[in-house]
């Protein structure tokens, strides 16, 4: 049973740099802890494409950011001091927690072109986790376990399902899947998760003898389901358990409002310390209206 359709919004994050972004969506703000889901791409980048594409130095707290790629390649650098190409079918899981800044460069499309096609989501915390150490893990191979059956080629990405368990640390229950699907191929949705969704990345799927092409998220109830490819397509499945009310703030997310508007006083006044190995520059505050002023202690 679907619940809702959410149509990704085209987005330009400046540079020429585009992205689908699905959630947060007025109507629909999380899907178990996913408070987050963009689309980039897919896009041709040329040799030689300006630094205005890359993502500069920024901040987070209280979530999790989860990238996994089809094609391309995207340096990561932060705060900590971690600096990690991703490239496809590996995830980079960034942990704010308390607070961590990090860039996102385009440097191997910049020497030598490239076709850069992922999905970026946001993992809320649980409430009692959200000021914890921020961390990072790379994840590749056995930690992103893989399976084929009957023309459906998967992944796990973060958490557990299909009798498997991915390698990321996970703070929450939750499942994430990439299934690459042939024409006609059928698969299961994982249940036994409050919520869950699925989301066409490329092709067309039928479900509920509905068609749904690329672009679509399925928010669906919790009974079992299974979608079919109509043509080659690639789906990502996602789910869990609801965390409770959170908000968000530009790059910020918390249960508190008061937290939110501390972590942009923050960074607006050059608390948060930027990434070493990337340090000349970042994205300031935005000029949108701004949460509200911390409480008094």
């Amino acid at each position: 049973m679907i619940e809702m359709i959410i149509e990704q919004r085209r987005r330009s994050l400046g540079g020429g740099m585009e992205v689908g972004r699905v959630l947060p969506f007025a109507k629909r703000r999380m899907v178990g802890p996913f408070i987050f889901f963009d689309h980039m791409g897919p896009m041709d980048l040329a040799p030689g494409i300006g630094r205005d594409v890359d993502v500069r130095p920024h901040p987070h707290i209280g979530l999790s950011t989860v990238t996994y790629l089809f094609s391309g390649e995207v340096m990561h650098r932060d705060s900590l001091g971690t600096e990690q190409a991703i490239r496809p079918q590996e995830v980079n899981w960034m942990t704010a927690g308390r607070g961590i800044t990090h860039s996102e460069r385009l440097e191997h499309a910049r020497a030598h072109g490239d076709r850069l096609h992922g999905i970026q989501a946001w993992v809320a915390l649980p409430t009692e986790m959200e000021e914890i150490a921020p961390s990072f893990s790379h994840h590749a191979g056995k930690d992103l376990p893989q399976w084929s059956d009957a023309g459906v080629h998967g992944q796990l990405i973060a958490g557990s399902a299909y009798g498997l368990v991915a390698g990321a640390a996970t703070h929450s229950p939750l499942f994430y899947a990439h299934l690459d699907m042939e024409p006609g191929a059928t698969a299961e949705i994982p249940f036994g998760h409050t919520e869950r969704a699925l989301y066409v990345a490329t092709g067309a799927v039928e479900f509920d003898g509905a068609r749904y092409e690329a672009g679509k998220m399925l928010v669906l109830g919790a009974a079992a389901s299974r979608v079919k490819a109509l043509e080659r397509s690639a789906v990502m499945v996602l789910g869990g358990e609801p965390l409770g009310e959170r908000f968000i703030y530009w790059n910020f997310v918390s249960s508190s409002k008061d937290r939110l508007a501390q972590a942009a006083s923050d960074w607006k006044a050059g608390r948060m310390k930027l990434p070493d190995a990337d340090d000349a520059e970042f994205i300031p505050l935005p000029d949108q209206p701004a949460p509200p002023a911390p409480a008094m202690s």
